[in-house]
């Protein structure tokens, strides 16, 4: 899927889309019904895959999707090629059962918490290191990342994960960890610059590691936490951790001046972008005027990053927020990601045609299937169609793409019917996607295209 959303994003640009048994152009019809305008109205901000998402638990505080955890390898790794899934399976249907996606990322190394390397590596005398920064005071520590053992512990790992979960509804997003302090891909202040010493693994390493991420998934979305020329040609997104603190240009360090100096800046077309709030500034920021004592201009950062969700922890806790300032984290949480709606529609005895735009600022990634359906005058659903439309890579203030699909309406008893449309979210009991559209059903996903 991964990798067919490049070439998916290259037809969509190009053509008029057709679905269907008879896979015709729309242009080809001639006769068909004329358009109709839907109305738009924004779409939720809870809408999958995208948005604000807390840590992990049962939150009623904030709209959201996703849901975000930590995992210590050690809690599933138990030899070479051992592993024990058990903990990791609790924490993915804890998420699920709430109607959520699930991100996360393992981690070896988390300052403050105790060790995540497999006891078995440490068993064999896998070197490590103590340091005191970031409050550790010696409680985490960091491993040789070049040993081999490590390494090859590490490919398989990622091998079995991918074996295992390439492709799982119960999962939005994987970050991918492992390596670093939190498993963000650093060990500063220990980086050979600002300490002599440097603990992270070498270039060979690194891009091992990242080979067998790209090897392991082609379903599942993978963010890397800085882009890098290893990465580049992959099928990877990024994720930033110190978002709307540290995103803008020209900084050198900064999320985006690492997207222009790597030449990675449209790689959001294709691959997805999240990450964090900077922890000090989730709550402030959404008061008025922004009681921040630093931040960066979150709208500007969105637009520049293209993000699709953030980790933002502060407006689950407690009470939450309220008032003026809870609408203001909605807004902020609905602008991230995509926006579709529906601006047309054509119905016909046989057929159907949509045009769908993208109001958002990033597309919609996942390959989720959509349907058609029939609905009488009682509101039940009476008759189904499944198409072949394909919403992912619809690009951010394009043109509408319009899709077509055939439909057999043989059986059905004469009278008028309302046809219907909706994104299959294929985790049960998933939110559904819902479009910006007035028209749209927000608790059922079905949007209403007409009568007919």
């Amino acid at each position: 899927m991964r990798r067919a959303l490049r070439l998916t994003v290259a037809l969509l640009t190009a053509l008029t889309l057709t679905a269907g048994a008879a896979g015709t152009p729309a242009a080809a019809h001639p006769a068909e019904p004329r358009w109709k305008p839907l109305a738009y109205t924004p779409a939720p901000a809870d809408n999958p895959l995208k948005g604000f998402m807390p840590f992990a638990g049962d939150y009623q505080t904030f709209p959201h999707s996703m849901e975000w955890f930590y995992l210590p390898l050690r809690d599933v790794m138990t030899g070479p090629r051992q592993f024990r899934w058990d903990a990791f399976e609790a924490q993915l249907n804890a998420i699920a059962g709430r109607g959520h996606q699930a991100v996360f990322r393992f981690y070896l190394d988390y300052p403050g918490k105790p060790t995540g390397i497999p006891q078995y590596l440490l068993d064999a005398g896998l070197v490590t290191r103590p340091y005191p920064d970031f409050g550790n005071n010696g409680v985490s520590v960091s491993p040789d990342y070049d040993d081999p053992r490590l390494v090859a512990a590490l490919e398989n790992f990622i091998t079995a994960l991918g074996r295992r979960y390439d492709g799982d509804p119960r999962i939005g997003y994987i970050t991918l960890g492992l390596i670093g302090f939190w498993g963000e891909w650093h060990t500063w202040p220990y980086d050979g610059w600002t300490q002599p010493e440097n603990w992270m693994p070498g270039t060979d390493v690194l891009t091992r590691i990242l080979d067998r991420y790209e090897a392991a998934f082609d379903r599942t979305f993978l963010l890397a936490r800085y882009p890098s020329q290893q990465n580049k040609p992959l099928n990877v997104g990024y994720h930033d951790d110190s978002f709307a603190f540290e995103t803008l240009p020209p900084t050198s360090w900064h999320f985006v001046q690492r997207l222009i100096d790597e030449g990675v800046t449209d790689k959001w077309r294709t691959q997805p972008i999240g990450g964090e709030l900077r922890p000090e500034i989730q709550s402030c920021l959404w008061d008025e005027p922004v009681s921040c004592t630093q931040y960066e201009d979150y709208a500007e950062s969105v637009t520049q990053t293209h993000a699709s969700w953030l980790i933002n922890h502060a407006a689950f806790t407690g009470t939450g927020f309220t008032g003026d300032k809870y609408q203001r984290a909605v807004a902020a949480a609905r602008s991230l990601g995509y926006e579709l709606t529906v601006t047309e529609a054509a119905l016909g005895r046989d057929r159907v045609s949509v045009r769908v735009a993208n109001r958002g600022v990033a597309p919609f990634y996942a390959g989720w299937g959509t349907e058609l359906a029939a609905v009488d005058g009682h509101g039940r659903i009476v008759r189904r169609w499944h198409t072949d439309w394909n919403l992912t890579g619809i690009q951010p203030g394009q043109a509408p793409t319009t899709l077509s699909a055939r439909i057999d309406t043989r059986g059905l008893r004469p009278g008028r019917y309302s046809i219907v449309m909706r994104v299959d979210n294929p985790l049960r009991n998933g939110i559904p996607l819902r479009f910006a559209n007035a028209a749209q059903n927000t608790s059922t996903g079905w949007l209403t295209l007409g009568g007919v």
